[in-house]
C-alpha cells in the first residue's frame, strides 16, 4: 500500500492500460502493470459482440482482485504475459494472442506530459481532470467506484494511438483494428474510443488484497 497523497492509503498500480476493438466486434483492454502490489504482471479484459465480458488473470490471487473491482460473466485463470520493445507489444494470453504497434503520442498526451507526475496522481487533481474527460473523450472516466466501498482513481501520464494490430482468438482472425465501440463495460468507465496505449498510475482504495 501507498500514501494516495490526500492522506488516505491507496494500493498503486504502475504501468500501461491498451484499449482496441476488433473488426469481429471484439473489444480488448490489456493492463500491464510493472510495478504493483503484486508485483510484474498483465491481465486482459475482453468483451464479445454479444456483451459476454471475460477476465484473463495470470493467478488466482490477481484474478480476486481484479474482479471485486471491476465486474465480469467470466474469469479464466492461466498463463498471461506481455513484452514490448517500445513501440511494438505481443501479448500472449490463450485463447487470445495479440499484437500491436504504437504510434505517435496523441494530443492528448502532449498535454498530459506537461502535468508533473506528482499532480498527476493525486486524487484531487485526478478529480477534476474527471470533469474534462467527461467532455472531451465520451465514455471515459478518471474516478469513480466499483462498490463494495473501493474507489478507483486512473492518474493518466501519456497517451499513444494504437496504429496496428493483429488478434486472434483459438487461432481463429479477429479481424482488423477498430475503435473501442460500444464502450467496454467493466467498471464505471471505458477506455477511449479510439485504439491507444495509456501510460497511467492506478490507485484503489478501500481494497484489501487478497489472501495468498
Amino acid at each position: 500500500m501507498a500514501s494516495d497523497g490526500a492522506g488516505g492509503v491507496a494500493e498503486r498500480f504502475d504501468g500501461f492500460i491498451a484499449g482496441l476493438g476488433t473488426a469481429a466486434g471484439v473489444r480488448l483492454v490489456v493492463g500491464h502493470w510493472p510495478r504493483s502490489p503484486f508485483g510484474s504482471f498483465t491481465d486482459v479484459m475482453v468483451e464479445r459482440p454479444d456483451g459476454h465480458r471475460l477476465l484473463l488473470a495470470p493467478t488466482a490471487r490477481v484474478a480476486e482482485f481484479v474482479a471485486a473491482t471491476y465486474r465480469f460473466d467470466e474469469v479464466r485463470v492461466g498463463p498471461v504475459a506481455a513484452r514490448t520493445d517500445g513501440v511494438r507489444w505481443w501479448v500472449d494470453a490463450p485463447p487470445l494472442a495479440l499484437t500491436f504497434t504504437t504510434g505517435g503520442r496523441a494530443p492528448l498526451g502532449r498535454l498530459l506530459r506537461l502535468v508533473p507526475r506528482g499532480l498527476a496522481v493525486r486524487p484531487g487533481w485526478i478529480a477534476t481532470v474527471d470533469v474534462v474527460a467527461r467532455l472531451v473523450l465520451p465514455g471515459v472516466r478518471t474516478r469513480g467506484s466499483a462498490g463494495d466501498g473501493r474507489d478507483e482513481f486512473y492518474g493518466a501520464l501519456d497517451l499513444h494511438r494504437i496504429d496496428a494490430a493483429t488478434a486472434t482468438w483459438d487461432g481463429a482472425d479477429l479481424g482488423a483494428l477498430a475503435p473501442v465501440d460500444p464502450p467496454v463495460r467493466f467498471g464505471f468507465g471505458s477506455t477511449p474510443r479510439a485504439p491507444s496505449l495509456t501510460r497511467v498510475v492506478t490507485l484503489v482504495r478501500g481494497a484489501p488484497l487478497a489472501g495468498p
